[in-house]
Order: structure tokens, then C-alpha cells, then sequence
């Protein structure tokens, strides 16, 4: 026999989630600020829009445990990976020991947009690795790469071995042709030309829109109609916030670097192949012989499983180990599962 409401519970219900609503707009009316990555640090390093972050150890540092430099993507912001002090994988590293340093690549300027992928690798990534050294007095440090700064941190790698000790890589997209990976189909159907001839830069506003294209159509109603579940406290509409600033915040993309990783990853799917050409480098995965640890979600729609994976035998790694969590993009960062058990991996892993 079916299931089926009533009128006048369908009328109840309405009205109490209205109700809700109500009583959780009430609540927002009374936040005037929006905190987000609020872990303490200091910039030790400074470059056009970057910065260079080296977080304050909140217990005894790690007697085996070498500087760990955290490499953000260049979409979206990178404190989600510090949202808030219970949903923060940068205070779980610090609690586990782990000096953290953190580059936060900044906001795009129109100026910016022949800044290419060279630029990054062997410019503003190469010259952080080297403050961080300087700063903690090491020859090398251990790499954490981060979606498309795990591709990346794979590259910096392969070109600059002798810099790297240990190499973790999250949610990092190496196959960019599997057949589910729907960002890497949409990505084929851009016109890079004439996007690029009419602004200069990737829009963060269009990269919005256009991870918003790949949500099933059944969350973005779902997430409406469970707003007033998220905005009951003071502190679930904090939450909820929080993570829609994060969502938000899309920084523009350099031109130039936008065109070369379409091209050459989305495009030519270049890391599948271990061994291509960037500018008048060739960047060979073969020279990759750093322990590897690659973590993603079995619920990742932005970098299926399968993209990850790839990476297993394309390096030359003496130990290679993939973890697979239960959890989304965002919330193998933001995730309580992964909280737990993300920081005491990567301390086991760097530490040995």
C-alpha cells in the first residue's frame, strides 16, 4: 500500500519548516563575520599575490618529523584545510608534531594572466620550498599536494628530487580521461582561445558555475531544504557559512597556466604518459623514487577514485600506499571521519 500524506500534514510540515527558516534567518541576522582559517602562523615569505605561511606548533614537534609544506590548488582557498578549529586538517598536523608551512597563492590580478605553469613549478613553488628550508635550517622538506597541487607537487618532485623527502598527495587527479570523470569531459568542450581572448584570466565565477554544473540535480534541492536543519544554533549556521564563503571564494586563474594544464592535462592527459615536456623541461615521473602516500574519496564526483589510482607504478617510488576514504571532495578536508584519521596517517607516513 502506498504511502501517502495528508493534507493537513502536508500543511503542517510547511508551515514548520517555514517555522525554521524563520527562526535560522533570525540567527543569521546576528552574525556580522565570518571566520575562517584561524589557526595561528606567520607569513615567513612574500612574492606577488602569494604568501608563504608557516603555522604555530601547538605541542612538542616531532623529533623525526621534517617541514611539511602544504600546496594548495590554485581553485578555490585554501583554508578549508583550516575551516575552523574542529574541522581543521592543518591544527590535526600540528597536534601531531608536524612542522606545517602552507602557500596560499592569493587572488589573480589582470596583470597576471601570462603567468604560466613554468612560473609556478620552477618560480613561485621552487623559491617556497626554499624559504622553508632556510626557515627550519633543512636541505629538503616532505610535500603535500592538494587536488591540482598534488599534480603539482608530483612535477616539482620530478624535477627537483634531491628537495623532497616524502611526497602525500590528496585527492590528486593523474588520469584526467576516466570515463566518469565528468570535470575532465566538460573541460574538453571549452573554447580555451576565445574564453582567454575575452578575459584574460579563468573567471573564478565561471569555474563556480561550472562545478555547480557537475552536482547531481538532487542535491541542490536537498541542501534548501534542509537549510533550516544547518541554521538551528549560533554555531551549525557558523558551519554553514563557513563552508558557503569556501564555496564562493574562486579566485581568478592565471591565462596562461589555465591554457597549459587544459592542454596538457586535460587535454593530452600528460602524467598518464610518466613523461612530457613543460616549456623547456621535461618533467619525468621516472625520477620519482620518494615514498608516496595518495589518499581520495570513494565519493569524489571532481576526481573519481580511478583518477588517483593511476598513479600506482608511474613512479619509480620504493614505497608506494593508497588509502581510500568514505568521502567527497570537500569532505575528505572537512569530514569528521577524516579528521580522525588523516593527520595520524601523514605523521605515521612522513615520520618513517
Amino acid at each position: 500500500m502506498p504511502f501517502t500524506l495528508s493534507p493537513s500534514k502536508i500543511s503542517q510540515e510547511i508551515n514548520d519548516w517555514n517555522r525554521d527558516l524563520l527562526h535560522g534567518l533570525s540567527i543569521l541576522d546576528t552574525i556580522e563575520e565570518i571566520d575562517v582559517g584561524t589557526a595561528a602562523a606567520d607569513i615567513i615569505y612574500q612574492e606577488d599575490r602569494l604568501t608563504l605561511k608557516r603555522y604555530t606548533p601547538t605541542t612538542v614537534i616531532n623529533a623525526n618529523a621534517k617541514p611539511l609544506l602544504i600546496v594548495y590548488a590554485l581553485v578555490n582557498r585554501p583554508y578549508i584545510l583550516d575551516l575552523q578549529p574542529d574541522r581543521s586538517l592543518v591544527r590535526g598536523l600540528l597536534q601531531e608534531g608536524i612542522p606545517v608551512y602552507l602557500i596560499d597563492w592569493g587572488y589573480v590580478q589582470p596583470v597576471d594572466q601570462f603567468v604560466d605553469l613554468d612560473d609556478y613549478l620552477t618560480g613561485y613553488l621552487d623559491r617556497c620550498v626554499t624559504a622553508v628550508c632556510n626557515d627550519s635550517h633543512c636541505r629538503s622538506l616532505d610535500l603535500l599536494g592538494v587536488c591540482q597541487g598534488g599534480v603539482f607537487s608530483l612535477c616539482y618532485t620530478a624535477l627537483y628530487p634531491a628537495r623532497v623527502d616524502h611526497l602525500v598527495t590528496l585527492v590528486t587527479p593523474v588520469n584526467f580521461h576516466t570515463h566518469d570523470n565528468v570535470l575532465g569531459h566538460l573541460a574538453r568542450t571549452i573554447d580555451l582561445d576565445l574564453m582567454l581572448s575575452s578575459h584574460g584570466n579563468m573567471p573564478g565565477q565561471l569555474l563556480i558555475d561550472a562545478f555547480r554544473s557537475l552536482m547531481p540535480t538532487n542535491l541542490p534541492v536537498r541542501k534548501q531544504l534542509n537549510l533550516p536543519q544547518q541554521l538551528k544554533t549560533r554555531d551549525q549556521a557558523l558551519n554553514y557559512l563557513r563552508m558557503e564563503k569556501w564555496i564562493n571564494d574562486c579566485p581568478d586563474l592565471a591565462g596562461a597556466a589555465f591554457k597549459q594544464f587544459m592542454e596538457l592535462f586535460f587535454g593530452q592527459n600528460a602524467l598518464l604518459r610518466g613523461r612530457f615536456q613543460l616549456g623547456n623541461k621535461e618533467i619525468d615521473l621516472g625520477q620519482i623514487s620518494q615514498p608516496i602516500l595518495n589518499i581520495y574519496g570513494s565519493k569524489d564526483h571532481l576526481v573519481p577514485p580511478e583518477a588517483s589510482q593511476a598513479l600506482r607504478g608511474l613512479t619509480n617510488s620504493r614505497r608506494y600506499e593508497e588509502i581510500e576514504i568514505n568521502a567527497g571532495h570537500i569532505g575528505l578536508f572537512a569530514g569528521s571521519r577524516s579528521q580522525a584519521l588523516l593527520p595520524k596517517k601523514i605523521r605515521d607516513w612522513v615520520t618513517t
